[in-house]
């Protein structure tokens, strides 16, 4: 995968991957993603953040996430 939108800097932002050089956090883009679901409302919070850098931050962490079975409790 290529996450070319996606930097870190060790001085900048304690290190955290960034998306661009915007001092967003990747982190910081998916709270967001999950606090808009309406991608227009987004627009209007974040207008600086383009499909592209969405769209690798998602790809980012879940790249990141490791596939094995964890237990949940049972839906009610």
């Amino acid at each position: 995968m290529n996450f070319d939108r996606i930097s870190r800097d060790p001085t900048r932002l304690g290190g955290q991957p960034c998306i661009r050089d915007l001092r967003l956090t990747v982190r910081r883009v998916l709270q967001a993603i999950a606090l808009y679901p309406d991608r227009a409302d987004l627009r209007r919070e974040y207008p600086e953040l383009e499909d592209e850098d969405l769209k690798q931050a998602l790809e980012f962490a879940a790249a990141r996430l490791e596939d094995k079975a964890m237990d949940l409790p049972a839906a009610s």
